[in-house]
């Protein structure tokens, strides 16, 4: 008895060792074109080039919405737009995870992770009726960070959230005239705390407590994302404790603060890859860093100085390449192969499978996930294709957009006419070949109406009374 007690604790060890950890590290508004190894000039991103020359640079990679809360939900989930809960920046309860969603945290749970969740969260908060998305009661063992995502834009805040209890920072904060997404935002007067740097240390002290387990890290990081409030109340919105290597640039305030963040960021990746040596983690730990979707224009800055989008087109809340495609960077000594350059089309539902897989448990069924371990691991002949990837849009009379093989389309207005594009020659998105295209441009249509489905919460918009939706 004692040593078939001791042989299965043996087993369960090793199984335990084959498990590797992940690390998801995911920026808030980083461009495609923001980083240096995606041909970024001006913003040093030392640690990010490194990762990727190290490791596995994705060029055909997308977030899972053009904006915060339902790429966040798509990432939990495993589920596309077209029929997961959270569809797009709500007010209220449509912006909550509901009971029935299945997030990576509880799939990983089964497999014996510690779990924990370090930034913003945005599915969930303290109000009545946004409970059910608390990251507590979808599966994470422990949260640090903002819940709300208003109050994610400032930096310097009054106070942080640690599971359910607020912890009170010595900031000063003057608030907004208006409540926006269910919270007060505001921008700080006095400046103490930087809730980027108590992530950063955070996030370090979690792994060290965390070593001898199987973990789950999600990161979730609010650079560069800028305070609204505090564009509005004092004219710039990119929030730094100081200007770094770009103090004496000749450039306003707003772009040497923009820089600023993703620099500090990038410096604060590199701490975590070290501190991953240094316990000797490294070649156990799957880190992918990331961004939840196309860069911003919210700060005062100069969007052209930077060309954050580099070669795409659009920004954020457009469902064009700029939007939704991320710098995506993989990395694992011995694991992931370094230098590696992958064209594999994948997406943040992606997260799920490949997670479920590397644990060694079933993922949940109706998901639209596909495991990238193939692709991870130098072996895309293996990589199973997507049917396809599809976006929809909620703001300004809504978007939809859908990629299959090589070609997308896009209807840049809920009901406006189909545009398509072949990305294998068009990355820009400049040639609209609907018209030369007929029956294709037909068939994406068609696949764009089956992808989505009605929701109570989501109402799409109407179509123009005087006019008739075109393929």
């Amino acid at each position: 008895m004692f040593w078939a007690a001791v042989g299965l604790c043996m087993l369960f060890a090793a199984r335990a060792a084959d498990r590797p950890n992940l690390i998801w590290i995911m920026a808030d508004d980083l461009g495609y074109g923001e980083v240096g190894c995606y041909g970024q000039k001006l913003i040093q991103t030392p640690r990010l080039d490194r990762m990727a020359a190290e490791g596995m640079r994705f060029t055909q990679f997308y977030a899972g919405s053009t904006v915060c809360a339902p790429s966040r939900c798509i990432l939990m989930t495993g589920k596309h737009l077209g029929h997961c809960s959270v569809r797009g920046n709500g007010t209220g309860p449509e912006q909550a995870l509901k009971p029935g969603d299945v997030t990576v945290a509880e799939a990983l749970k089964k497999a014996g992770y510690a779990s924990a969740l370090i930034g913003k969260w945005g599915l969930g908060d303290m109000r009545s009726g946004c409970r059910t998305g608390l990251p507590q009661r979808q599966g994470f063992d422990y949260f640090f960070g903002y819940l709300n995502q208003v109050h994610a834009h400032n930096y310097y805040p009054v106070f942080l959230w640690r599971n359910d209890l607020q912890v009170g920072l010595p900031n000063v904060v003057k608030t907004a005239r208006r409540e926006y997404g269910g919270f007060l935002g505001g921008a700080a007067t006095k400046r103490v705390a930087y809730s980027h740097d108590l992530f950063a240390r955070e996030a370090l002290d979690w792994i060290r407590a965390h070593k001898e387990e199987p973990f789950f890290l999600y990161l979730s990081l609010t650079i560069p994302h800028a305070n609204n409030e505090g564009s509005a109340l004092f004219g710039n919105g990119s929030e730094v404790p100081d200007f770094g290597p770009y103090a004496n640039k000749d450039w306003p305030d707003p772009d040497k603060g923009h820089a600023a963040m993703i620099t500090r960021m990038d410096r604060d990746v590199g701490r975590l890859l070290d501190l991953l040596r240094e316990l000797g983690l490294a070649q156990r730990t799957l880190v992918i860093f990331t961004s939840d979707n196309g860069p911003h224009n919210e700060a005062r800055h100069n969007i052209k100085r930077f060309r954050p989008s580099g070669p795409l087109r659009g920004i954020k809340r457009d469902l064009y390449e700029g939007g939704i495609r991320v710098p995506t960077i993989a990395w694992q000594p011995g694991t992931v192969p370094a230098g590696a350059v992958s064209d594999c089309v994948g997406y943040f539902g992606d997260l799920m499978a490949t997670a479920c897989e590397l644990a060694g448990v079933a993922p949940p069924s109706g998901l639209d996930s596909v495991s990238l371990v193939p692709a991870l691991t130098g072996h895309p002949e293996r990589q199973a294709p997507h049917e396809y990837l599809y976006w929809e849009f909620y703001e300004r009379g809504g978007a939809r957009a859908i990629r299959w093989k090589n070609w997308k389309a896009v209807r840049p207005k809920w009901h406006a006419p189909l545009e398509l594009y072949d990305l294998s020659r068009d990355i820009g998105e400049r040639h609209n070949l609907a018209a030369e295209r007929p029956e294709l441009a037909a068939r994406l249509a068609e696949m764009m109406e089956r992808a989505h489905v009605d929701s109570p919460e989501w109402k799409a918009p109407p179509p123009p009374k005087s006019s008739k939706t075109s393929r």
